[in-house]
């Protein structure tokens, strides 16, 4: 090579390096009717479209551009659809039309990585939601309750074989945001997303992932419980750190709250039957009304401490402990750190009779 040959080839080169690689779809279908729209839009916004066009002779063509990698959905025709997950890499779909189960999608390892999610996970979750819909129709049973822990469990494994063999797909993130409501352990979900390569949590599930946990360490299990102080029904300034040496449930509720209120006798059970050993209750509400509040707090017989900046949803306390729905708690040992949290029910006394003994 010349030096002539060399000197344009190294002009050349910074430009081809950094040049910004676009989506490109090519799609070819059977029984494809000719100008049948196929576009691609944001699954969060289906308004908003990614790209489009019109299929001929069996065949179109999508180009975009992504910021991300992200989920979306993928309509030919309107009618027949199928979530992707796409990247800025050139992808070909193969298949019958009237037959989305049947596409073919190559091209991209970040597709290839969702499609391994879907038939990974999705038995599970649809196994979990029928067990789901059992209970709301009010079946109870061990055996369905076992089932739905094997089923949770058999997902967690899953979880970290997924996230093991492919921790720098985006996939990763999106699966541990995908699960979030089957772990309540922050700490467990800080360690998985420790796990992940950049290329994994730069984008918008990275981004809500570390949000919830900054979040979720206010509230973890093992961590030191926030101190406030807030005023009680006569305007006395109570602060949590004066129940130190007691287990204290932090309980947020409002008169306005009918799941509150339903839950209220349950609360009252536990706090008359364990109130003689160590355990108490701070009533935290989310009202507005004082009188509402007070009426409430002896109309239910809530005797324990209650306060309240009677600012509804913007009230102090329930923002530093991230609440955004209602009736929520905290149990909180004499050492100050959360012992557990969302004990309903039956819940509550089987916890309190673990730490404090029901003989």
């Amino acid at each position: 090579m010349n030096m002539k040959s060399l000197l344009t080839l190294l002009l050349l080169l910074p430009f081809a390096a950094f040049a910004q690689k676009k989506m490109t779809v090519n799609g070819k279908m059977t029984n494809l009717p000719d100008n049948t729209p196929v576009w691609l839009a944001d699954i969060n916004n289906p308004n908003d479209t990614i790209a489009k066009a019109k299929s001929l002779k069996g065949s179109f063509v999508l180009k975009g551009e992504l910021a991300e990698p992200k989920l979306l959905i993928l309509s030919v025709g309107g009618d027949k659809k199928s979530n992707v997950f796409f990247d800025n890499s050139t992808i070909a779909i193969k298949g019958d039309y009237t037959k989305p189960a049947s596409w073919s999608i190559t091209g991209s390892t970040v597709q290839d990585g969702f499609k391994a999610f879907e038939t990974t996970f999705v038995p599970y979750f649809e196994q979990l939601n029928k067990i789901g819909m059992r209970m709301q129709a009010g079946e109870r049973s061990d055996s369905l309750q076992l089932s739905a822990n094997r089923l949770t469990g058999a997902i967690q494994q899953e979880i970290d074989a997924f996230i093991q063999k492919r921790p720098g797909s985006p996939v990763s993130a999106f699966i541990l945001l995908a699960t979030i409501n089957l772990n309540p352990d922050i700490n467990q979900l800080e360690q998985r997303v420790n796990r992940l390569q950049p290329m994994a949590m730069n984008n918008m599930y990275g981004s809500y992932l570390k949000q919830t946990i900054e979040e979720g360490k206010t509230t973890a299990i093992g961590s030191i419980a926030r101190d406030f102080t807030q005023n009680d029904t006569l305007d006395n300034p109570v602060t949590l750190s004066s129940f130190r040496g007691k287990y204290v449930l932090i309980d947020f509720w409002a008169s306005w709250c009918r799941p509150c209120r339903l839950e209220n006798p349950n609360v009252v059970q536990a706090y008359n039957r364990f109130r003689d050993k160590n355990f108490t209750v701070l009533g935290v509400s989310l009202d507005r009304q004082k009188k509402s509040w007070v009426d409430a707090i002896h109309a239910d017989n809530l005797t324990w401490t209650h306060v309240s900046d009677l600012k509804q949803w913007d009230n102090a306390v329930a923002k530093m402990y991230k609440v955004q729905s209602i009736p929520q708690n905290l149990l909180i040992g004499p050492d100050g750190k959360i012992v557990a949290k969302d004990l309903r029910g039956e819940d509550l006394n089987k916890k309190l009779c673990e730490l404090l003994g029901c003989n």
